[in-house]
């Protein structure tokens, strides 16, 4: 039996690290701070679960579960300071390419940040699910 979230939050870290290579490698966009950050938190969630989903390991929440919170937490925080121009005076990015620069703003409200965000919020939830199962 296929483990529908464990194989959902694989394959959307497989999509979120190929977004934020596609954005650094082809389109030549320069990954501030913060960026670099969420890099870190979703790189290592696509190798996790992919092992997690092969050994349909149910326990992979434990260990996912603090990486994608934190993940949401700073993704959630990058994005503030992308839409919210008071909080850029408490801003870590300090030189090299500001973290409330925009390379993409579609629809006036997607940019990076926030498709990280999006991501790291899929893949909490299907840790919760993963979590509600086994109890």
């Amino acid at each position: 039996m296929v483990n529908k979230p464990l194989l959902f939050a694989w394959v959307v870290s497989i999509i979120a690290m190929a977004g934020s290579l596609f954005f650094s490698e082809q389109m030549d966009f320069v990954p501030c701070t913060f960026c670099w950050y969420q890099r870190i938190f979703m790189y290592p969630l696509v190798l996790f679960l992919g092992i997690a989903f092969y050994r349909n390991d149910q326990d992979i929440y434990k260990y996912v579960l603090p990486m994608s919170a934190i993940g949401v937490l700073v993704s959630g925080y990058h994005y503030a300071l992308q839409k919210i121009p008071a909080l850029d005076e408490f801003s870590m990015c300090a030189s090299g390419v500001p973290c409330s620069g925009q390379y993409i703003n579609w629809l006036g409200f997607i940019t990076i940040p926030f498709l990280a965000l999006i991501a790291f919020l899929f893949i909490t939830m299907m840790m919760l699910m993963l979590w509600k199962r086994k109890k």
